[in-house]
């Protein structure tokens, strides 16, 4: 059991104990000198509902010299995440298809008993004999195989949305009701043009929300711009986006499909959509931490650990991208956690992959840039990372303060014992120290990647520990 005496609810500002009855033995792991039980003066830490993560890449199966459902689910909780939401970009792809012998990384897949994708995700911990002390979700891919050229066959993948009982004629067993297909995204790519109207009808018929990469472009490796032309590569202009957006936007108001842009990156894209929302349509957006840390000019110091897609834009486009935040037109923000390995990050910007890691110090740079620089304070930032993607991805962010009234006993001061609440299974939160003081140290991530440009970032705030159902799975509590 471990009580923590005096913590602040994030909401209500409310000082309580906070008693978590037990460990998840089975999924708990801690960083050296941690305590998970015994009596903490936790004075000055929050209590806030887990963050959620609305868009990560843990690339298993068919990449798991990258990443592995393993590492990356521990990475999650590391930096507070109780859900994430797991993009298709398998490989295979996640398109609900039979995997075929021939293909890259089928072998996990068909070795495991499993003919796609979606049924090996889903029973990754018995496949795996682990416990992963994460939750999380499936977006299937809008095209087959990802590559744009075909919708995919809802028929192929509506029985493992939360709605149906049962897939394949059987009722669904535990794996497969805890990790159900959420949405539909060709994430790295936008749908392509071809297949558009098909992939809306798709999405309205299941009831999803399609994620949209909001660009597309043939050529070009970084913003286009005087960093580009200075680094003497290709650049990209800042319309791929907004056309992609406009576009999106149109289709919105003709279907009444939720379009949900992931990781804008441009001011004028963020016009578009604080247009569009002023008009009322079924528009949200995120962006991710590094569009709000980074320029086009970091670039000249960090290198291809800082390319990405979208690329790092201008200047003045991270001074909008704040700005979106501030003003509530960004709903959230998602961290694109992209592994690849340093010797792939190392090909130069032409060939270097696109994406950074960042589960494990979102948190600490978004507090470092947003609360510590006066746009928005420590609860709007906890909307941004726990209560608004939480709801995208159709889950209830945790009520702390509710809890407290139908599972306190009324006294001076109340304690919210999670032993005593009615649905204890239910619980996920992260206890959040919002001041402290740390430095990025990527070699004790507990990703199994490194590719990240925040390496040696002086930022303030940090998670100490994640609660899911009621239960310790990570602490770093000294």
């Amino acid at each position: 059991m471990l009580t923590l005496r005096n913590i602040t609810v994030w909401d209500t500002g409310e000082v309580i104990d906070l008693v978590i009855p037990e460990s998840d033995a089975a999924r708990l792991f801690t960083e050296t000198g941690a305590v998970t039980d015994g009596e903490f003066d936790a004075t000055g830490l929050t209590v806030a509902p887990g963050f959620a993560d609305p868009h990560v890449h843990f690339r298993d199966p068919g990449q798991t010299y990258k990443e592995s459902m393993i590492s990356g689910c521990r990475a999650s909780a590391s930096g507070g995440y109780t859900n994430v939401l797991i993009m298709p970009n398998t490989v295979p792809a996640m398109d609900g298809e039979p995997v075929s012998a021939d293909e890259p990384g089928a072998s996990e897949v068909l070795d495991a008993g499993y003919d796609t994708v979606i049924d090996y995700l889903q029973h990754y911990e018995a496949v795996h004999d682990v416990a992963l002390p994460v939750c999380y979700d499936l977006c299937v891919c809008a095209s087959k195989g990802r590559v744009g050229g075909e919708a995919t066959d809802p028929d192929r993948w509506q029985e493992y949305l939360p709605a149906s009982a049962t897939v394949h004629g059987n009722a669904k067993d535990a794996y497969q009701l805890e990790h159900p297909v959420t949405a539909v995204s060709d994430d790295g790519s936008a749908v392509t043009p071809g297949i558009l109207d098909d992939v809306l009808v798709n999405v309205k018929k299941t009831g999803l929300y399609l994620i949209e990469h909001c660009e597309h472009h043939d050529t070009g490796a970084v913003n286009d711009g005087p960093v580009a032309r200075e680094l003497g590569v290709p650049g990209i202009p800042e319309d791929t986006e907004l056309k992609i957006v406009a576009r999106d936007i149109a289709k919105a108001r003709e279907t009444g499909v939720h379009v949900h842009f992931q990781h804008v990156s441009t001011a004028i894209s963020f016009d578009a959509i604080r247009k569009a929302k002023a008009e009322g349509l079924p528009i949200t957006c995120e962006t991710a931490p590094h569009y709000i840390a980074l320029c086009d000019e970091d670039l000249l110091k960090y290198g291809t650990l800082a390319k990405m897609n979208p690329p790092l834009r201008s200047a003045a486009d991270r001074q909008a991208t704040i700005a979106a935040i501030a003003d509530g037109t960004v709903d959230m923000l998602a961290t694109d956690h992209a592994p690849h390995t340093l010797a792939e990050k190392e090909r130069g910007f032409l060939d270097a992959p696109n994406g950074i890691i960042g589960l494990e110090c979102a948190y600490g740079v978004a507090h470092k840039v947003l609360v510590d620089g006066g746009y928005i304070d420590d609860k709007r930032l906890i909307e941004l990372m726990s209560v608004a993607p939480q709801r995208l991805m159709g889950h209830a962010p945790t009520d702390v303060a509710g809890l407290l009234n139908t599972s306190s006993k009324c006294a001076v001061k109340r304690t919210l014992d999670l032993s005593q609440v009615e649905h204890p299974q239910n619980v996920n939160v992260v206890i959040l120290n919002t001041s402290e003081h740390w430095t990025v140290d990527p070699e004790q991530f507990h990703s199994a990647a490194r590719n990240t440009p925040f390496g040696g970032w002086q930022v303030t705030g940090r998670p100490l520990a994640t609660v899911i159902g009621s239960k310790l799975v990570f602490s770093r509590i000294k």
